[in-house]
C-alpha cells in the first residue's frame, strides 16, 4: 500500500481522530473541513492528543512532529481528486451525507473508494447517491478513534466483495479491528446499545433509582466501564435520540421508541458533556 492518499471530509471529534490514526499509520491525509478556523481547530486536537502520547512515553517529539507533518489541511472538496480512499465524518445528517457523497463522486476518480463513518444512516442510500454504489462502503469507528480498536465496516445492498476486502485491510493497517456488518438501521453496535440506554433513562423517569444508582449497578454488576447514562452524556443526547427515532423508524417496532425524558432533555438543550449539562452536571 506504500505511501497511501487517505482523505478525511470533517474535522470535529470523529473526523480528527480518524485523520490522526490514519496518519500515525503512515498515509497521506487531507482534512477536509468548512473553514480555516475549523481546519486549526482539528490539527490543534491531533496535536494535543498526540502530545499525550509523548507525554507518556509512546513516541517522541520527533515522531509527533513526522505524524503532524502527514496531514494537510483543506477547505476545498475538489482537493479530495488526489485520494485512493476517502471516509466522510460530519454531521449525522442524511441531506448532508448526501450533498458530500455526491461532491465527492463528481470530483474523485471513478476508483477511489468512499467511506461514511455515519453511526446509523443506510449506506446502501448514501451509495445510490453516487456513481459508484459499489465501492461505497460504511466505516463505523468508535470514539475516541485513536484509542478505541473497533471499526465497523458496513457492506451497503452493492458493495463489492473486493470494497470490502481493500477496507478490511486498511482497517488493519490502521491498527484497528475490522468486524464486517450488514447494512440495517444501527448496525450491531447501536442496535444493542441504545435500547440500553434508552431502558436506563425509563428507570430514570420512573423513578426505579437515581442516575448514580443506574450508572453503578451497570458498572459493577455487568462490569461495563461507564454507567448508560454516563455514555449517554459522552455521546450526547441530541445523537442518542437521533439514533433511536432511526431504529423505531427503520425497523418500525415500538420496543426502540425513545424515552419521553430522554426527549424532554433534548428539547431543554441538556444534550450532556457538550453542553455542561444532561444526566449529570459538567
Amino acid at each position: 500500500m506504500g505511501t497511501f492518499n487517505f482523505g478525511v471530509v470533517g474535522g470535529g471529534t470523529m473526523g480528527n481522530g480518524i485523520a490522526h490514526s490514519a496518519a500515525l499509520a503512515g498515509f497521506d491525509v487531507v482534512l477536509n473541513e468548512m473553514n480555516e478556523e475549523l481546519c486549526r481547530k482539528a490539527l490543534n486536537t491531533i496535536g494535543k492528543n498526540l502530545q499525550r502520547g509523548v507525554d507518556k512515553g509512546r513516541m517522541t517529539t520527533e515522531e509527533k512532529e513526522s505524524v503532524l507533518r502527514r496531514i494537510k489541511t483543506t477547505t476545498s472538496l475538489d482537493e479530495m481528486q488526489s485520494r485512493q480512499f476517502v471516509v466522510e465524518a460530519v454531521t449525522e445528517n442524511f441531506e448532508i451525507k448526501k450533498s458530500i457523497f455526491q461532491k465527492l463522486d463528481s470530483s474523485c476518480p471513478p476508483e477511489t473508494l468512499i467511506a461514511s463513518n455515519t453511526s446509523s444512516i443506510s449506506i446502501t442510500k448514501l451509495a445510490a447517491c453516487t456513481s459508484r454504489p459499489e465501492k461505497v462502503i460504511g466505516m463505523h469507528f468508535m470514539n475516541p478513534v485513536p484509542v478505541m480498536k473497533l471499526v465497523e465496516v458496513i457492506r451497503g445492498i452493492a458493495t463489492t466483495d473486493e470494497t470490502l476486502e481493500q477496507v478490511m485491510t486498511l482497517a488493519g493497517k490502521m491498527g484497528k479491528t475490522p468486524v464486517e456488518v450488514n447494512d440495517y438501521p444501527g448496525f450491531v453496535s447501536n442496535r444493542v446499545l441504545m435500547p440500553m440506554i434508552n431502558e436506563a433513562v425509563y428507570c430514570l423517569m420512573e423513578g426505579v433509582g437515581s442516575a448514580e444508582a443506574i450508572d453503578t449497578v451497570m458498572k459493577l454488576g455487568m462490569n461495563h466501564p461507564m454507567g448508560p447514562l454516563t455514555l449517554a452524556d459522552l455521546i450526547g443526547l441530541d445523537t442518542c435520540l437521533f439514533i433511536l427515532q432511526v431504529l423505531h423508524e427503520g425497523l418500525g417496532d415500538p420496543k426502540y421508541r425513545p424515552c419521553p425524558l430522554l426527549v424532554k432533555m433534548v428539547d431543554a438543550g441538556y444534550l450532556g458533556r457538550k453542553s455542561g449539562r444532561g444526566f449529570y452536571k459538567y
